[in-house]
């Protein structure tokens, strides 16, 4: 069944100072879909003088305009009207982010556009009890705590979930008080630039919000390297994050990074075992496993391990390859035939290692214009091989056995990343006694991919530091400021005055 009808190629031009404009130069790049090769949307190619005028843009909003000196419930109002422009414009955002990403449209239907609402509404929302503090103590003096925007903040999101970090970023960002210049991946940013779209009826201030995409590798520097910029929000792999992090302490900017994972999956004879092989397969099938958290690394205890393996195969066989509009299609096509082509590498080099093919490493026999790769299970992998180690994000799965929970825990913490882990077993407190030696930013014990939104988000080690989410996320997009009054009359206190 083929959700999407055929329509014309639709153009989207860069959101600057509240309009949409294209590109000075006039250029557009082309955005494919990766289930069949065709070009479905042609995007406004911004070049150094538009992103130079995005942040210009934001620079003049921030320090001449209205938007920083509202208070918090107008700005949450503008959230709320984000959030019912998203929810009257679901349709067409879902059909974008799976035809310019290659995610299935019930992944985009049911988990994408409801989840980018539901950031914008909860921030909206959000209490603001915990921006602005009065300290009490016994001096005659006033002390007062004040959170306070940073100023431009430059976000940066990765191609995988365009809508979803798109507002992860900018509903905190924007609530505190921030302009904000957005850049979006080239690869999969036809969703983002429709919600460009769709926010010029937002009625923003000028320059609060500025939205480019651009195919020129180049323009997340200079974006980065701007000396109007403030602060950097970057999603990416852990290598770009290090370019990031050099560039922004030229400027001595705030920095908050979400970068790679290789998130150990770990699994007990104890458990329920056919939830964590449910759990298993889409945490790291979901999104033909295109995600910062995917379980890449499965740690099966011995005692279960023949019986798990040859159940998880036999799933993974059985799971529906097709086109991401096919809403019976339950694995879809990865974002690019170019990236497709590097998780092959990957999985050559696994078999190199001596690490055996369970199931899958091929391209199936769907669209040669697709980006097609089966659902891939390897084992007899060691902790120290290269597929173990590095992130592949893709379908790819290492499983490794373990027989006990001190070994579980090593190797688990043997890693360069830090973002996320799964334990699955029927004893919590073991459960929970695990999760507190493991070494990274969020456990799930049981489930899988539990994102909420007043719960923080993000890594320890090469997986990146700050926080997305919660109010520990809104926090990251304030600086704090006290200010301290002296109350006594003529202001003669031995506090402040000594002389």
């Amino acid at each position: 069944m083929n959700n999407m009808t055929t329509t014309a190629i639709q153009q989207f031009d860069l959101l600057m100072e509240g309009k949409l404009s294209p590109a000075l130069a006039g250029k557009y790049f082309d955005v494919v879909n990766p289930s069949n090769g065709d070009v479905v949307a042609r995007i406004a190619d911004a070049d150094t003088i538009d992103v130079q005028m995005a942040v210009s843009a934001a620079r003049l909003g921030f320090d001449h305009g209205r938007w920083p000196k509202m208070g918090f419930a107008e700005r949450g109002e503008f959230l709320t009207k984000i959030a019912i422009l998203i929810r009257d414009n679901a349709k067409e955002l879902a059909d974008l982010e799976c035809a310019g990403c290659g995610k299935t449209i019930k992944h985009a239907t049911f988990i994408d556009v409801p989840t980018a609402a539901d950031t914008f509404e909860y921030f909206g929302n959000l209490s603001t009890n915990l921006i602005s503090e009065t300290l009490e103590h016994s001096a005659p003096v006033l002390s007062v705590i004040e959170r306070e925007p940073v100023g431009v903040v430059a976000a940066i999101i990765p191609w995988n979930y365009p809508l979803i970090m798109t507002a992860w970023k900018l509903a905190p960002a924007l609530l505190v008080g921030n302009c904000v210049v957005l850049k979006t991946s080239p690869l999969a940013c036809a969703s983002v630039m429709m919600l460009a779209k769709i926010l010029a009826q937002a009625g923003l201030p000028k320059g609060v919000l500025n939205i480019i995409s651009s195919s020129r590798p180049e323009a997340g520097a200079e974006l980065v390297g701007s000396p109007e910029v403030d602060m950097v929000s970057f999603t990416g792999s852990s290598k770009t994050g290090e370019a990031v992090m050099a560039l922004a302490s030229q400027g001595v900017k705030k920095l908050t990074l979400e970068l790679g994972g290789k998130s150990p999956n770990i699994v007990f004879a104890d458990c329920v075992m056919d939830a964590a092989i449910g759990g298993t397969l889409s945490s790291i099938f979901m999104n033909q496993g295109q995600m910062c958290t995917a379980g890449s690394r499965l740690l099966v205890e011995d005692k279960i391990y023949n019986e798990f393996v040859e159940k998880l195969v036999a799933r993974a066989k059985a799971l529906k390859i097709g086109p991401a509009d096919d809403f019976e299609t339950e694995f879809g096509p990865l974002v690019s035939i170019a990236h497709r082509d590097s998780v092959l590498k990957f999985i050559e080099k696994g078999k190199q290692e001596g690490a055996k093919l369970a199931c899958g490493g091929n391209i199936p026999d769907i669209n040669a214009k697709g980006a097609y790769l089966e659902p891939t299970i390897f084992i007899n992998v060691r902790n120290n091989m290269y597929i173990a180690r590095e992130e592949v994000f893709g379908p790819v799965l290492c499983v490794m056995p373990f027989t006990s929970a001190d070994e579980a825990v090593h190797i688990a913490n043997e890693s360069k990343y830090g973002l996320a882990a799964m334990i699955w077993t029927k004893d919590l407190e073991k459960a929970n006694k695990m999760a507190a030696r493991l070494r990274c930013g969020t456990v799930w014990i049981n489930t899988y991919g539990v994102f909420l939104n007043e719960a923080p988000f993000g890594g320890y080690k090469q997986s990146g530091f700050g926080r997305e989410l919660g109010m520990a996320g809104l926090l990251e997009y304030s600086q704090i400021k006290h200010i301290a009054t002296d109350q006594t009359p003529g202001g003669k206190s031995l506090v402040t005055s000594w002389f």
